[in-house]
């Protein structure tokens, strides 16, 4: 038996050792460093959109390339190929936590996903969706034009039963150019940008036609806490915010070409451009970031609720759209691949 003084000093080892297992340079429960993955790439249909509800519902749309357009859903817990009953490229998708989820692209092409299967749905036209943004299910907005963005800028509302022509549309635009995006914060505030640097907004009644960018096409808008970007350009990028005011040029020449944005905060955001090129908005500047390890254009960029970053792309500059690319920045890669 031991001695009360043995079993002191016994005891106040043992409770030391979690301390000296500390303080050793033990493995602990880290969370792991945020690092790119490339989940598919050499695809043979490019992937043009990425949107996703949650970490575990994100849907990745592109091109067709004789079978249907490339359609891909990640659940959590895998990829699944989905068939639209479509065909023709399609270009954006965009949708609603618990559904529906709305996909667009050549043709007129618009058909939405809801209990379990996707359904064509009539439209005003048949020239291309470029661009898809709602507040609900009953209010989307559809925004595209011809092939190559030089004619045919149109606007389409959804009350959720129909398809029409947004009324009080500048019909002006379409013989000038394309609406390449849409996006807002409520129903009555949203801007739709387009081919040299067309901006318009719609206030819930009309649209007032802005000019921005002296030129150049802006591709994409997003919106957060307060502020619009807007990213675009030819030779070289450009970047806008609008925080309320008016649109002013935020980057400092320095980007390359960019094609898509998403803000997560007024203060926080990511876009991504040419020849795999991602950039982030911190500290009020736009600065170029290591990206995924691809040369492919990347076209699209969406962050989740966790803070991961999903990016698509592929080879988007000459038909047919092929050398697709997925790629996710995060701490918990997808345990999948195309």
């Amino acid at each position: 038996m031991l001695s009360r003084e043995k079993t002191g000093r016994l005891f106040a080892a043992c409770c030391a050792l979690p301390l000296l297992w500390a303080c050793s340079g033990a493995p602990k429960n880290e969370e792991p460093a945020a690092t790119w993955h490339v989940l598919g790439s050499e695809l043979d249909s490019a992937l043009i959109s990425v949107w996703g509800s949650s970490a575990n519902d994100v849907w990745a749309v592109g091109a067709d390339r004789g079978s249907g357009p490339l359609v891909v859903h990640w659940d959590g817990s895998r990829f699944e190929h989905v068939a639209t009953g479509t065909s023709g490229d399609l270009w954006w998708v965009f949708g609603f936590e618990g559904g529906p989820v709305f996909v667009g692209g050549a043709g007129g092409v618009i058909a939405r996903y809801q209990d379990g299967a996707f359904a064509a749905l009539p439209t005003p036209g048949t020239a291309t969706v470029f661009g898809l943004w709602g507040s609900a299910p009953d209010d989307m907005w559809a925004v595209g034009g011809a092939t190559g963005g030089a004619t045919g800028a149109f606007a389409w509302h959804f009350d959720g039963e129909d398809w029409v022509d947004a009324p009080g549309f500048p019909a002006d635009l379409a013989d000038h150019g394309a609406l390449w995006k849409i996006w807002g914060s409520a129903r009555d505030d949203a801007w739709l940008v387009g081919t040299a640097g067309v901006a318009l907004h719609w206030d819930g009644g009309s649209f007032e036609n802005v000019n921005v960018g002296g030129g150049e096409s802006l591709f994409t808008v997003h919106y957060a806490g307060g502020r619009y970007a807007a990213v675009g350009g030819g030779a070289s990028g450009l970047v806008f915010e609008n925080d309320g005011d008016d649109w002013q040029r935020s980057d400092d020449g320095s980007l390359p070409a960019l094609t898509g944005v998403h803000m997560t905060s007024a203060e926080h955001g990511y876009a991504v451009g040419r020849f795999g090129s991602f950039v982030e908005r911190a500290n009020g500047d736009w600065t170029e970031s290591t990206g995924p390890d691809t040369s492919e254009n990347l076209h699209a960029v969406w962050v989740d609720e966790d803070g991961g970053v999903w990016v698509v792309g592929g080879a988007l500059d000459v038909q047919p759209l092929t050398h697709g690319v997925l790629a996710y920045r995060g701490n918990h890669a997808p345990n999948g691949v195309l």
